[in-house]
C-alpha cells in the first residue's frame, strides 16, 4: 500500500466551490469519527466549523476551519477551505500544505466548470486529490451526466470507485467496485452489507471494467492481466489505486450526502487507505527526508488572546515550544482540535501546528531547514476590487494601519495602498464580500470604525497650446521685502513625455542660484494643475526675468514661478487625461461572448481574444478599458459567468476624456478639493 507509514499524522483540505457543503461534509466526518456527539447544520448555526461571527452571519465560510480528529486510531487534521472564489487564497494555501484534497461538489453538470479553476491548481502543483459529488439525495440527481461535465474540466481521468444503488429516483446505497460488494446507507449508523441487486449488475460491470483500464493505463502489469482475462487479486488493485491517487495520476471519485450522513463512512475508508503519508508530500514539496527539521506556514492568524500564530504543517523533525527560529523564539505551540486550538510541547513529523509569537515569519516561509526557500509558493491573487478607507474617529489612522497589515498578513489577496497623490488609504482584495468581511473584522476584533467611499480614479490633465506668461510676486512688510519675476514659456509635450524644465536665461537677469527655486516652484505647482488634477506631459521654458539684489530669495522666486503656472495654465487649453488599462480577462469558452459584451458596455475596446494558455476549453479576451469603468468590473464578470471568471490588469496609456463625461470628473474633484479645504 505504497509504503506508507499509518500511524504518521496526515492532513486534508475540504474544497469546492461555495454551497457545495464542505463544512457539512466536515461535520459528518467528525460526527462518523464520534468527535462530537451530533452532526450540526449551517442553518442551525452549530457546526464545529464556519464558526466565526463574519461567517455565521453570511452562512458561509469566510476563512478556513482547522479541526484534529483521531479515527480508528490515525491522527487527522481537517482544513475546510472557503468555497467563495472570493476567498479562494486561503484555499489554495492550505492545499501546499496537505497530503491530499477533497474536492466536493454538486450533482448538477451545469455547475461543473465552478471546480475548474481548483482541478487546474491541483494538477499544476500534482497535489492528490479525490473527488465527493454531494447532496446525491436531491430530487434529479444526474450522477453521470455529472461525472462527464467534471472530467471535461479535470487534466486526470476521473475513476469512478463506487456505482449507486437507486430506488426509483433516489439512491440508497453504492456497490463497491473493487471489492465487488453492496451497501445500504443506514444514516448515523454504518451501512449494511447486502446484495448486488440484479438490476445494477450490467451497470457496475461496465463501471468496474472503465476503472480497470484506467488503472492499467499506469501499471503494465495489471494491462497484461486485463489481455489475458485474468481477473487481478483486489491487493493489486487497492495498491494502484493508492500509488495513482499519490502521484496525482487518477482522481478516484466517490459521493454521497453529507447532511444525512450517506456515504460519509466509506469516504473515510478511502482516505485512511489511499492518502499517502507527510514522508510522501514533503518529498513531493521538495524536502527530502533526514536533516533539519522543516515547518512551512500555510496560515497567518492574528488571536485575541495569544497573539499571532503561524499555522504550519511540519515536514520533517520535530519542533518544541519555546525554541529559537531564525529571529525569534517559539512562544507556544498548539494543535487545532475540536473547539480551540490545544497547548502542546511539541509537534512531530506530519501534523499541523500553530507557532507562536514569530513576528518576522509570513505565510509561505520555511521555519527551520537551515534556511530552505520554499520557490514554489502560489503568488498572491491579483487585486480585482478596492475600497478607500480612513477612521471614523480623528487620531486613528496609526492604528487603522496597524490593523489592516494584520488582516493582509492573515490574507495575501488582500493589499493595502497608501495613495498620496489624493490622500487616500486604499484597501484592494477579490471582490465586494472580500473587503466587507474585512471592514467587519476591523470592528469586531480591532474596534476600528471606518467610513468607504470609491478610491479616487487618478485622471490626469495636460495641456494642448502654448503660452508665454509673466509672473511676479512683491511684498514688503518692513525690513527685507519678497521679489521675484519670472517669464515663461508653458508648451504641450507629446503623451507620456513627462515634464521638462529648460532655463534659456542670459545676462543674469535671474541669477543662477535662483534658477532651481523657479523649477520648485513649477513643480509644486504640476501637482494639482487647472482641472484640480496632477499635470503631465508638459515643457516650461524659463526665458527672461528680474530680481532686487536685496529682497529676491528663492522663496520670492518659487512662488513668482506658481503665479505664472496658475495664471498661464488656464489659457493653455487643459483637457482631462483618463488612465486606461491593459486588461486579460479569462473564462470558460462559452462566456467568452458575454466577457466581451461587459466591454463594449465599459467603454472598452476588444484587442481580441485567444485560447487562454495552459487551460483546456478557456478563451483570454485582451482589452483596453478605462480605469473608471472598473470599480464593480469583477462583479458582473462573475455574475456572468457562474463565479469563476477572472481578470488581470495593468495601466497601459492616459487618453483623452471631454465632454460631459469630463466636466463631471471635474466637478466631482472640486467639490472633494472644497470639503478638504
Amino acid at each position: 500500500m505504497t509504503g506508507k507509514t499509518v500511524s504518521l499524522p496526515r492532513a486534508a483540505a475540504l474544497v469546492g466551490p461555495f454551497s457545495s457543503g464542505k463544512t457539512s461534509l466536515l461535520e459528518a466526518l467528525l460526527f462518523r469519527a464520534e468527535a462530537i456527539p451530533r452532526q450540526g447544520r449551517i442553518k442551525d448555526s452549530n457546526t464545529v466549523g464556519d464558526s466565526s461571527a463574519e461567517a455565521r452571519a453570511r452562512m458561509m465560510s469566510v476563512e478556513p476551519n482547522l479541526v484534529g480528529v483521531d479515527y480508528l486510531g490515525e491522527k487527522w487534521t481537517f482544513i475546510d477551505c472557503p468555497g467563495s472564489v472570493e476567498f479562494q487564497q486561503d484555499a489554495y494555501n492550505a492545499l501546499m500544505a496537505v497530503d491530499a484534497a477533497i474536492v466536493v461538489c454538486e450533482p448538477d453538470p451545469a455547475r461543473a466548470v465552478m471546480v475548474a479553476p481548483l482541478l487546474k491548481f491541483l494538477d499544476d502543483r500534482k497535489i492528490p486529490h479525490l473527488l465527493f459529488i454531494n447532496k446525491i439525495d436531491t430530487a434529479g440527481t444526474r450522477l453521470r451526466e455529472t461525472l462527464e461535465a467534471l472530467q471535461a474540466v479535470s487534466e486526470r481521468p476521473l475513476v469512478l470507485r463506487e456505482v449507486p444503488i437507486r430506488d426509483g429516483e433516489q439512491i440508497t446505497g453504492f456497490v463497491d467496485l473493487v471489492s465487488e460488494r453492496a451497501y445500504q446507507y443506514r444514516p448515523g449508523q454504518a451501512s449494511d452489507l447486502i446484495k448486488i441487486p440484479d438490476s445494477i449488475k450490467d451497470d457496475e460491470q461496465v463501471a468496474r471494467q472503465e476503472m480497470l483500464e484506467h488503472l492499467a493505463d499506469f501499471d503494465d502489469h495489471l494491462m497484461e492481466e486485463l489481455l489475458e482475462d485474468i481477473a487481478p487479486p483486489k491487493d493489486e488493485l487497492y495498491d494502484d489505486l493508492a500509488k495513482d491517487l499519490a502521484d496525482d495520476l487518477i482522481v478516484p471519485v466517490f459521493f454521497g450526502s453529507a447532511e444525512h450522513d450517506g456515504g460519509v463512512t466509506r469516504l473515510w475508508k478511502a482516505l485512511r487507505h489511499d492518502v499517502p503519508a507527510p514522508t510522501a508530500t514533503a518529498a513531493r514539496l521538495g524536502f527530502a527526508n533526514g536533516g533539519a527539521p522543516v515547518a512551512r506556514i500555510f496560515k497567518t492568524v492574528h488571536a485575541a488572546h495569544t497573539g499571532k500564530l503561524s499555522w504550519a504543517r511540519v515536514l520533517r523533525g520535530e519542533f518544541a515550544d519555546a525554541q529559537t527560529l531564525g529571529d525569534g523564539k517559539v512562544s507556544g505551540l498548539y494543535v487545532p482540535a475540536i473547539a480551540t486550538p490545544s497547548k502542546v510541547p511539541k509537534a512531530s513529523l506530519g501534523e499541523v501546528v500553530a507557532f507562536g509569537r514569530l513576528d518576522h515569519a509570513a505565510t509561505g516561509d520555511v521555519l527551520g531547514g537551515d534556511g530552505q526557500i520554499a520557490s514554489d509558493w502560489p503568488k498572491p491573487l491579483d487585486s480585482l476590487f478596492a475600497l478607500a478607507l480612513e477612521a471614523e474617529k480623528k487620531g486613528d489612522d496609526v492604528k487603522l494601519s496597524g490593523a489592516l497589515t494584520k488582516l493582509a498578513e492573515e490574507d495575501p489577496s488582500y493589499r493595502l495602498e497608501q495613495n498620496a497623490e489624493f490622500g487616500e488609504t486604499v484597501l484592494w482584495g477579490q471582490g465586494e464580500i472580500h473587503l466587507l468581511v474585512a471592514l467587519e473584522r476591523l470592528k469586531s476584533r480591532f474596534g476600528l470604525g471606518v467610513v468607504t467611499h470609491k478610491p479616487t480614479v487618478p485622471h490626469k490633465e495636460t495641456i494642448r497650446k502654448s503660452v508665454p506668461v509673466h509672473g511676479r510676486h512683491k511684498k514688503q512688510s518692513g525690513g527685507h521685502g519678497q521679489f521675484g519675476d519670472v517669464h515663461i514659456e508653458i508648451r504641450p509635450q507629446p503623451r507620456g513625455a513627462g515634464f521638462v524644465f529648460e532655463d534659456k536665461i542670459v545676462g543674469g537677469a535671474v541669477p543662477r542660484q535662483y534658477i532651481p527655486a523657479v523649477e520648485d516652484g513649477i513643480v509644486d505647482f504640476l501637482r494639482q494643475g487647472a482641472l484640480g488634477f496632477p499635470v503631465v506631459d508638459i515643457a516650461v521654458t524659463l526665458t527672461d526675468g528680474s530680481y532686487h539684489s536685496v529682497d529676491s530669495s528663492d522663496m520670492a522666486f518659487k512662488t513668482a514661478a506658481r503665479i505664472a503656472m496658475a495664471e498661464g495654465m488656464p489659457q493653455c487649453d487643459p483637457v482631462l487625461l483618463e488612465p486606461i488599462l491593459a486588461v486579460e480577462i479569462s473564462v470558460p469558452a462559452d462566456f467568452t461572448s458575454k466577457a466581451q459584451r461587459i466591454i463594449t458596455g465599459r467603454r472598452g475596446q476588444i484587442l481580441g481574444f485567444d485560447g487562454k494558455e495552459g487551460w483546456n476549453g478557456w478563451d483570454q479576451v485582451s482589452a483596453y478599458l478605462p480605469q473608471a469603468e472598473m470599480g464593480d468590473l469583477i462583479v458582473e464578470l462573475r455574475s456572468l459567468t457562474m463565479g469563476v471568471g477572472t481578470f488581470g490588469w495593468r495601466f497601459d496609456h492616459l487618453q483623452e476624456v471631454s465632454g460631459r463625461a469630463a466636466e463631471k470628473v471635474v466637478e466631482t474633484r472640486k467639490e472633494a478639493l472644497a470639503k478638504k479645504g
